[in-house]
């Protein structure tokens, strides 16, 4: 009874937060829009018995999956989202893999209030920090201005409205995900085998690529996970600080829920996106499990 009571929380938890709400939009999905409340047909009568089940589900069918490979907007989108989100991914870890490193050579008194201040952005709306780059980047910004000071630049940079604001934003945004794993991982290595390294003949960047990297792998495995599967559902940020040419699905979903209010093509939309997403977690779950068995 116990043990069955511990593993139907979490199913149950799985449940009514992943499985109903996902069987909810995968329906939505197969309906047509219509001018109605809700923006779709058909809609289930449970008035008329097992007639009116049979006639709902003989409704339903795949032409809003059909539609998205006739219009390349879609697989366009889903390319960008993967393209941006996979070399934002890199530049997090590009920043985020020396922050963590010095968190976790940092005297050990220093590493609580290191710590503290990686979090300290959690405490700030999402959404007001997002808003506070459009400030910086636009061209009448503190970076422009700063710049434009000191003589590096003759005229404001156009960084607002560019992919390479969206990568500063989401860089800035993820941080935190790339930092925490990654520093968990160093803090637990042994130093000890750095300086056997260093006896054996191996020079510091030596000791640290055939050392430090590998053993820090499972760190970077799991944040470039964290930091790449919510992103490429992304859409405050490119919204706000993209420009036109920033294509994203989470705009595009935006734009089919809200402006065209076609849900059924929005709802078939998120489940090729969840589908994709599926690959990846299911590796990170993999990851997760063998590091669990090595631990053993």
């Amino acid at each position: 009874m116990r043990r069955a009571i511990l593993i139907g929380i979490p199913f149950i938890w799985l449940l009514a937060l992943f499985l109903i709400p996902f069987v909810i939009v995968f329906k939505i999905s197969l309906s047509d829009l219509a001018l109605s409340i809700p923006p779709y047909t058909p809609q289930l009568d449970l008035s008329q018995g097992w007639a009116g089940i049979r006639d709902f589900f003989s409704q339903l069918d795949f032409e809003n999956y059909i539609f998205l490979t006739t219009d390349d907007l879609y697989w366009r989108a889903y390319l960008s989202s993967l393209k941006i989100a996979a070399v934002a991914t890199f530049l997090t870890l590009l920043v985020g893999y020396p922050i963590a490193y010095g968190m976790a050579r940092a005297e050990e008194s220093w590493r609580p209030m290191l710590l503290m201040l990686v979090i300290l952005p959690f405490w700030t709306s999402f959404l007001i920090r997002v808003y506070s780059w459009m400030g910086i980047l636009s061209s009448e910004g503190y970076l422009n201005q700063v710049l434009l000071a000191l003589g590096i630049i003759s005229d404001p940079l156009t960084i607002l409205n560019t992919n390479a604001a969206v990568y500063i934003g989401i860089v800035y945004t993820y941080l935190p995900f790339m930092i925490l794993p990654i520093y968990a991982t160093l803090e637990k290595m042994d130093i000890s085998l750095l300086e056997a390294a260093e006896d054996l003949g191996c020079s510091r960047f030596s000791a640290f690529w055939l050392v430090t990297i590998p053993l820090s792998l499972p760190g970077i495995v799991a944040g470039c996970f964290l930091v790449f599967i919510p992103t490429i559902g992304e859409f405050v940020i490119p919204s706000l600080l993209g420009g036109s040419q920033t294509l994203m699905i989470g705009k595009v979903l935006w734009e089919e829920f809200f402006s065209n209010r076609d849900w059924p093509v929005a709802s078939a939309v998120a489940v090729i996106l969840l589908l994709i997403l599926v690959i990846p977690i299911v590796l990170f779950q993999r990851n997760e499990q063998k590091q669990r068995e090595a631990g053993k």
